[in-house]
């Protein structure tokens, strides 16, 4: 093939590439992105590289570059300048690292989109790769279901972890990575609250549910996570310890935790994540740490944990699989 067929080719294939961006986008919910983004250069570009192309592109994505002390702005930046949907917000340098702080990060961002018409919101990391159509098909979900208020899909890890079947929070949560919210239910629930000990995204998702939106994430789809959840500057035990005073934090109920313990001791490696996560909870509440939700969403999140536990008994007792992505049933 000439090198003039083969641009010709690539011009073909980048006019189609329009066609169908174009028409897609006359018949979807307009969406925009916000991406709190601290330290990392390492993703950042792969990250942008996968909503470059996806389908349907956003209708601005505001970046925020929150304090970073590596290059994570200039790659940014870089790509802002070539396209104009893409605006980076610098933030000062800070010396903490905490989840309160992303949620500074990203209403910082969410302030640059007060002018721009749109019914969905998302809020994406800088680690994460999708793919092409990922948010096209979200955006159906959206256009086919009025009552769908937060909307993502399941993903994978290095190692081969994934939240569809190593996890049991269900298809009625969906994970911080990459969470859509139809903006009338973001608003109503006002959105993330500036929690230090962490849990912004399940804060979220629980509160929709609670509040009568329906919650879900997809398996149908799924992205992968280039960092382990949890570990950004802390290794693998310490997130896991974390993670179990979070479910303190949280309202978890112990009963649930102890079989979350359990579960996990299961897994690779073998007994310590496990043994990490109920030295977190049991410290936690050992030492009575302040619980940073609502009684009544501890209720109703107890609630839902007990639905869980009781459906995963009465499967094991009539020998059939547990399904851990749909323990609670449609």
């Amino acid at each position: 093939m000439t090198q003039f067929q083969t641009g010709q080719k690539t011009r073909r294939s980048a006019k189609k590439h329009t066609e169908v961006y174009m028409d897609h986008d006359s018949t979807l919910p307009r969406f925009v992105l916000v991406t709190p983004s601290r330290n990392e250069e390492a993703f950042i570009e792969k990250t942008i590289e996968s909503v470059l192309h996806q389908t349907v592109r956003p209708v601005k994505w505001v970046i925020v570059n929150d304090g970073s002390t590596d290059s994570t702005g200039t790659v940014a930046e870089r790509y802002a300048a070539k396209y104009d949907w893409i605006e980076v917000v610098n933030c000062p340098v800070r010396k903490e690292r905490n989840f309160a702080a992303k949620v500074h990060a990203f209403n910082a961002g969410q302030e640059r989109l007060k002018d721009v018409k749109y019914e969905i919101i998302g809020n994406l990391d800088s680690d994460v790769l999708l793919d092409a159509d990922h948010f096209e098909f979200l955006l159906n979900k959206f256009k086919d279901d009025p009552r769908l208020g937060v909307a993502g899909t399941v993903f994978s890890e290095e190692g081969g972890y994934s939240s569809a079947t190593d996890s049991f929070e269900g298809q009625n949560h969906v994970s911080g990575q990459c969470q859509l919210f139809r903006r009338q239910c973001f608003e109503e629930i006002g959105g993330y609250f500036a929690n230090k000990a962490g849990g912004i995204d399940w804060i979220a998702v629980t509160t929709a549910r609670m509040m009568g939106w329906k919650t879900r994430s997809y398996r149908e789809k799924s992205f992968f996570h280039y960092r382990h959840m949890g570990t950004a500057e802390r290794s693998q035990f310490a997130a896991t310890f974390s993670y179990g005073e979070k479910d303190y934090y949280l309202g978890g109920h112990p009963v649930w935790e102890l079989f979350r313990v359990v579960y996990r001791m299961t897994k690779r490696p073998f007994f310590v994540e496990g043994l990490a996560l109920g030295m977190g909870y049991g410290r936690a509440m050992l030492r009575r740490d302040k619980r940073y939700v609502s009684k009544q969403l501890m209720a109703f999140h107890r609630k839902e944990q007990m639905r869980k536990l009781s459906a995963i008994f009465r499967s094991i007792l009539k020998l059939k699989s547990v399904d851990n992505f749909k323990v609670i049933p449609d």
